[in-house]
């Protein structure tokens, strides 16, 4: 019997085994490229192996995060846009074990669909290939489920998970922050992946199209909205190889207000200058088209800081020149002051 006849039963049912496989085929090479030495299986296995280098570790410790995308993806669908989705699912995996000093080293992902269109597939897996690039990781494998009336036509969901490793001594929590630190804010790409449930309700009932101009910028709508989350692991951890950094924070969801308390010790909060960086044009026209205050955008948004480093004040020039080195504007954003017990940990200055 073929293998055409062998899945002819199931593909009937609505789930195609040999799209499946095409698909492998055409991202095989590509996932390859993302291979470290550590990798020592091909894909297509039921589990990736990968070799931990202990080389220079006195006592490694693994550091596991896992995310989506959210309905970032609503937006990919309506507009067509698939390339970008997977740089961002990666993206809030391997910035969420940076705040602890780790350095990823492999990435797994789970791509769910009702009908499976390769084409498309293909583009959003080559976006996953494209985010661990970024951050210097192996895409060690993956799941592609096919699951007829489970999604709406055209539509899928992305998860995904990151290992990465750290030295015990290493490990960065916020432990050491002390009074008189400075908040080091990273310039954000936009939007990242988060808020998107408001996004999507402000761009339906706006005159805006997919392809217009956005206002403040020289980009399409399209472009702004689905601009992809950015990796920070390579300026970071080039920044925390030599320099002391003793506190991290991803800004995600929830924004500043809900984000960098999860660092804090006991005793003190952050004062934020809110004026002392520059907000993208997307957020500007949130604020207005939304009738939202900044505060409340700062416990939505990452308003343009997409990552924190805490360090001691007389780093900040190394600091600052580092990142600018490589290419990522960043701003003396606030301080660290000591905090009573019925005040605020976070509090802004607009």
């Amino acid at each position: 019997m073929s293998s055409s006849n062998r899945t002819a039963a199931y593909k009937d049912a609505g789930v195609d085994i040999e799209a499946g496989n095409l698909l492998i085929s055409r991202i095989k090479k590509m996932v390859g490229t993302t291979f470290t030495r550590g990798v020592i299986t091909d894909l297509g296995g039921f589990g990736g192996l990968f070799k931990i280098d202990m080389e220079g570790l006195k006592q490694p410790v693994l550091v596991g995060a896992t995310d989506g995308v959210g309905t970032k993806l609503k937006l990919a669908f309506l507009f067509d846009v698939h390339h970008t989705v997977g740089i961002d699912l990666v993206a809030m995996s391997v910035n969420d074990i940076l705040v602890q000093g780790a350095k990823p080293l492999f990435f797994l992902d789970y791509f769910a669909t009702g009908k499976l269109e390769v084409e498309k597939a293909e583009k959003v897996i080559a976006g996953v290939v494209e985010g661990c690039k970024q951050a210097g990781c192996a895409l060690l494998g993956g799941e592609t489920a096919e699951m007829p009336d489970f999604y709406g036509s055209g539509e899928y969901d992305l998860s995904g998970f990151c290992v990465g490793m750290v030295d015990f001594d290493k490990i960065v929590d916020g432990s050491q922050i002390r009074k008189g630190d400075i908040l080091i804010g990273l310039a954000s790409s936009g939007l990242h992946s988060n808020g998107f449930s408001l996004v999507r309700k402000l761009f339906s009932s706006s005159k805006l199209q997919r392809d217009d101009k956005f206002p403040g910028t020289d980009k399409n709508v399209w472009e702004v909205l689905l601009e992809p989350t950015k990796i920070y692991v390579k300026p970071v951890l080039n920044v925390l190889r030599d320099l002391e950094i003793r506190g991290m924070v991803h800004i995600t969801g929830g924004g500043f207000y809900d984000n960098i308390p999860r660092i804090l010790p006991t005793g003190v909060k952050v004062v934020i200058d809110f004026n002392s960086f520059v907000k993208p044009a997307v957020f500007h026209w949130i604020k207005e088209e939304g009738n939202l205050s900044w505060e409340e955008m700062a416990n939505i948004f990452n308003c343009g800081i997409g990552f924190i480093l805490i360090i001691k004040p007389d780093l900040k020039e190394d600091v600052l020149l580092r990142l600018k080195a490589q290419q990522i504007d960043a701003w003396e954003i606030g301080r660290v002051e000591i905090c009573s017990s019925n005040e605020e940990v976070v509090q802004i200055k607009f």
